[in-house]
């Protein structure tokens, strides 16, 4: 998943995103263009072209679509090996098109661009340089050898030789610019999208475990009274049996059975949240479950909880949501990988706003990359640039941008900065000036935000009973 610039026909890398259909509905409209154009400088503007020449060029087209329809099903999404060769195809035809009908002195011949504009859009890097190169080599051929476009009058249509060489290295600036340009938004987009589907199924997955988890806990509480029944019952029979006998011995099976099914269902509820109690919880029991994960890696993580100015020193009641926990997991996860020893998370709050920052004692983030952090797909670039200690992380920040993405739609902002000024690089074991994460959310909004509202009970209206 990280841009390396894969093989150039390496189909599997990029997928099959360019559909057949896609590519000749473009075609039929460059065919119906090119026609008009032809017939209107013909009939309106009275220059004579080389009709067959012409012909060849736009039957090609006509002929290619032709078959492509009657051989591929309509639905048929091209590699990019077949995307690459269709579109410079294209590219090589329009640049004959133009270079029978005057080459540069043609002004239709910025025309040749877009092809090239399709390819950087859908295609990889060394797919789009190849159609680039089928673009430049046309327009500096017919810089030369071309069929110069002649009126009814004899005259021959013709630029300046500055205009021409002028008119060359446009062509050719927009081909690499436009190119360049429309290949990096589309990496982009294509990134922001993966980036945004691996956070949904993270959001996914969380929930699900929710669910699940109070699914068992509801499970575990209706099976505990016949269980406790059952083995109520074994225990009665093993002091009434005779010690030795095969029904004692049975008995006894049943009575330990019991405690293994309790057992089992204790340790798979432990995740069982989805009680009303704990739909809302302490900041700190959050924080607690978000970092019980990672307390087994070998590091210390010290929780610690300070509020700020005229609030009050109770801990903060918060909802607990899926999202937060992921995200809170995600960012303790990062800082025990590239902590030296000890990770801290500081709570503090006070009436306009709560603050969680997650700071860890490593080398801190690398300079160029702190105001990317948060990007997904990040590349630390070479491998040299790559932590030793996490030889299976590619540095690509997808943890950081789901945690961030799922943190921003609760209301939060995140500022991501180092401990010490200026960066060394180097490790402080035992003392907080590595990474800095700090996620702080506005405590006066109304909509939004983590903080459970006192007008929602987490419990219903109790129910009296008596006669």
């Amino acid at each position: 998943m990280t841009d390396t610039t894969p093989s150039l026909f390496a189909a599997k890398q990029t997928g099959r995103r360019v559909r057949l259909r896609t590519l000749t509905v473009l075609r039929w409209a460059a065919v119906a263009g090119q026609i008009v154009a032809i017939a209107v400088s013909q009939r309106f503007f009275g220059l004579q072209i080389e009709l067959g020449l012409c012909a060849v060029a736009i039957g090609a087209s006509i002929i290619a679509n032709v078959v492509f329809h009657f051989v591929y099903p309509e639905n048929k999404r091209l590699n990019e090996y077949e995307a690459t060769l269709m579109l410079s195809f294209d590219t090589v035809q329009l640049g004959f098109l133009l270079a029978v009908t005057g080459g540069l002195n043609n002004p239709f011949a910025m025309l040749i661009v877009a092809p090239v504009t399709v390819g950087a859009m859908a295609l990889s890097l060394g797919a789009t340089l190849v159609i680039g190169l089928a673009a430049v080599v046309p327009v500096t051929i017919m810089a030369w050898v071309y069929v110069p476009l002649v009126t009814a009058a004899g005259d021959v249509l013709a630029l300046p030789v500055i205009f021409q060489l002028g008119h060359w290295a446009a062509i050719v600036i927009a081909i690499g610019f436009v190119g360049v340009y429309t290949r990096q938004v589309s990496a982009e987009i294509q990134s922001m999208a993966q980036g945004l589907l691996a956070t949904q199924m993270a959001l996914a997955r969380e929930q699900k475990l929710t669910d699940l988890g109070g699914v068992v806990a509801a499970a575990a509480h209706e099976l505990g009274t016949p269980l406790a029944t059952i083995k109520l019952v074994s225990s009665e029979m093993i002091g009434e049996l005779e010690e030795g006998t095969d029904l004692r011995e049975d008995a006894e099976l049943i009575r330990d059975q019991v405690d293994r099914c309790r057992d089992i269902l204790r340790s798979m509820g432990r995740m069982g949240k989805d009680d009303l109690y704990l739909r809302q919880a302490l900041l700190s029991a959050v924080i607690e479950e978000a970092a019980e994960p990672h307390r087994d890696r070998g590091k210390e993580i010290v929780i610690r909880s300070r509020p700020r100015e005229a609030a009050p020193a109770q801990d903060l009641m918060v909802l607990r949501r899926p999202e937060l926990i992921h995200a809170l997991r995600n960012l303790i996860q990062n800082a025990v990988d590239f902590a030296a020893r000890t990770v801290w998370v500081e709570t503090s709050w006070n009436d306009r706003i709560l603050s969680v920052r997650v700071i860890d004692d490593g080398t801190g983030y690398p300079p160029h990359l702190l105001g990317r952090i948060g990007d997904p797909f990040l590349r630390r670039g070479s491998r040299q640039g790559r932590d030793d200690r996490r030889p299976e992380y590619e540095g690509m920040g997808l943890g950081l941008f789901i945690a961030k993405t799922l943190l921003e739609r609760t209301g939060a902002e995140l500022s991501f900065v180092n401990g010490t000024t200026p960066y060394t690089g180097k490790s402080h074991p035992g003392e907080p000036l590595g990474a800095i994460v700090e996620v702080i959310w506005d405590r006066t909004r109304r909509e939004g935000g983590i903080e459970a509202s006192e007008r929602t009970p987490a419990l219903g209206e109790n129910v009296h009973f008596g006669a």
